[in-house]
């Protein structure tokens, strides 16, 4: 009962935001023109019971006006008018439609408001990448945000307005299986509506059983969702990685791992479909079961002449939507077990988010009023809690230009990457003078999706960037070539060469013109004369940015008015 509390709290804490958004004025109007047509289908329910019982009876009189009336436009029987079954079924029609339409509406409106929510967490104070460092459990974040979210917004409205209807459902049609029913006497005791009585039994019997049954679904829909995503990723890593598997000729090694995941996967889904199997066995047993018990348990009353023919289809269509609804949980079961899985899920994501962006360890770059980058007394650590870097110190004034070099493993891309701010190992602060720009390019640029001239121009909005402005600094960085293709997306991260990602970086630094420069090995794949004309070109271009390198080839250090060396675990002068 607690774990079940502890996941109602969670799927509450899930849903609540979005209804207390600013656009809940517009997802409370389309919930409750989604409630007030699933309620019109209750109640066209209950009318048709009754339509039944006036139909039938019809039948059973031999009397062919009446039931012609009530087929078509309707007409009066038993002293109550009807509508037609064919007015009943437009309206039921037109109603089932329009209720489909705007749930899906309000789906798509959630889903989207939700996405945007969890984006705006993931990528704020680089949670992403904490996450990605330090929580190897919090896996294919990728997949909570697509696949997840979907699930958790459809299961959430299904389920919730399926209940809903149940409930609904159950308290109409218990008082017209009260009436119809009758007492009972057994053993000298009188049971009134013992109809009802009999449907509440078979349904509390029914769930009590599909839990027994079903209740591994609950873990296995939880591993399937994580097995199905790691093999994704997988495969998105094969495709992300073409040419590194060509040149190793990795084929054999790759199909080992993807198989590997795979045979994962198809191992829980066999356990899937073994509980599946057992809980389907009972679930459809009890459903055909329900179908026939409520006529064979009024049918002593017919055959005795106190119910009709119409009086006995309506007693067995109450006692089936009575049923039904008390069933619900049984018939929806392993709908439920998915739904838990997608909300466990997601609630070990947001809580993942929030620990990664409470955390205070690490090397955090705030604002500063100094003029100059200032780096003082940092450590920087490794995963594993091992001590790169003790003491580290560092001063870049606007305009100068400072490289550091040291041996290969000794942590100057890891410098480089506390001097962002983002790693997340060690202890420290680097101050960054407050409102500069600072732009950090790796050895590896980073390439977005879409088209050249959005990965020129990244991370500005190449829609505010003139067109002659990035044609201008491709020309300049070397890569004329590409100026007939700037609208046109690709994989540009496949397609172009290390060497021309990293002319692509210089061109981008062109274009942001930050106050801060910082280069790590950004010219490496270059021959030395093309590393050369790149470093004089922002020498030239970016006069007063300060520019701070990393790098290993001696002809560099020519552009630079100060070098560092890391040894020793510490950062030393040149």
């Amino acid at each position: 009962m607690r774990r079940l509390g502890s996941f109602l709290h969670d799927a509450w804490t899930l849903t609540r935001p979005y209804w207390v958004s600013e656009e809940r004025g517009r997802g409370l109007l389309l919930l409750a023109a989604v409630i007030v047509l699933n309620l019109s289908l209750v109640g066209m329910t209950v009318v048709l019971t009754y339509w039944q019982r006036a139909f039938y009876n019809a039948l059973e009189a031999k009397d062919a006006a009446t039931f012609w009336s009530l087929l078509f436009l309707g007409g009066e029987a038993d002293g109550t008018w009807f509508p037609g079954f064919t007015v009943v079924a437009i309206a039921y029609i037109l109603i089932a439609v329009y209720q489909l339409y705007l749930r899906q509406a309000l789906q798509i409106r959630w889903r989207r408001w939700l996405t945007k929510d969890y984006l705006d967490r993931w990528l704020a104070d680089r949670a992403y990448y904490r996450i990605a460092l330090t929580d190897p459990a919090t896996d294919n974040p990728d997949q909570r945000l697509a696949d997840d979210l979907r699930l958790f917004v459809d299961d959430t409205l299904s389920l919730g307005l399926g209940l809903m209807n149940s409930i609904v459902t159950l308290f109409s049609f218990i008082l017209v299986l009260w009436s119809l029913s009758g007492p009972l006497e057994v053993f000298g005791i009188t049971i009134p509506g013992y109809m009802v009585w009999v449907a509440i039994l078979y349904s509390v019997i029914g769930t009590w059983l599909a839990h027994l049954i079903g209740r591994p679904l609950i873990r296995l829909n939880f591993l399937q969702q994580r097995v199905e995503a790691d093999f994704r990723y997988a495969l998105v890593r094969l495709r992300d990685n073409v040419e590194g598997v060509a040149l190793h000729q990795g084929e054999a090694d790759e199909k080992r791992g993807l198989l590997t995941r795979f045979n994962a996967l198809t191992e829980n889904w066999w356990g899937i479909m073994t509980a599946t199997k057992r809980l389907t066995f009972f679930t459809a047993g009890f459903t055909q079961v329900a179908s026939i018990f409520p006529i064979v348990v009024a049918a002593p009353a017919y055959f005795a002449g106190r119910i009709p023919l119409g009086g006995l289809i309506q007693t067995s269509s109450a006692f089936g939507q009575v049923q039904g609804a008390l069933s619900w949980f049984v018939d929806n079961y392993a709908r439920l077990t998915e739904w838990r899985a997608t909300v466990e899920r997601l609630t070990g994501f947001r809580r993942a988010i929030e620990v990664a962006r409470a955390a205070t360890d690490g090397v955090r770059a705030l604002p500063g009023a100094d003029p100059a980058v200032v780096l003082d007394d940092v450590t920087i650590s490794l995963p594993g809690g091992r001590v790169l870097m003790q003491g580290a110190s560092l001063r870049l004034e606007k305009g100068e230009a400072v490289l550091i070099t040291g041996a290969s493993g000794s942590g100057k891309s890891t410098l480089f990457r506390a001097l962002a701010g983002i790693w997340p190992f060690g202890q420290g602060t680097a101050h960054i003078p407050d409102g500069a720009r600072a732009l950090f390019l790796p050895q590896r640029p980073y390439l977005p999706l879409g088209s050249l001239r959005r990965a020129v121009c990244y991370p500005l909005d190449a829609a505010t960037v003139p067109d002659d402005a990035v044609r201008e600094a491709l020309s300049a960085a070397g890569l004329p070539h590409l100026l007939d293709r700037l609208d046109e997306e690709d994989a540009w991260d496949r397609r172009l060469s290390g060497g021309e990602q990293q002319r692509l970086a210089i061109a981008r630094a062109l274009l942001v013109k930050p106050d801060f420069l910082f280069l790590d090995e950004a010219t490496a794949s270059l021959d030395p004369a093309g590393e050369e004309a790149l470093y004089r070109l922002v020498a030239e271009r970016l006069p007063g940015t300060a520019v701070l390198s990393i790098a290993h080839r001696p002809a560099v250090a020519q552009f630079h008015g100060r070098r560092l060396v890391v040894a020793e675990g510490a950062l030393l002068p040149g």
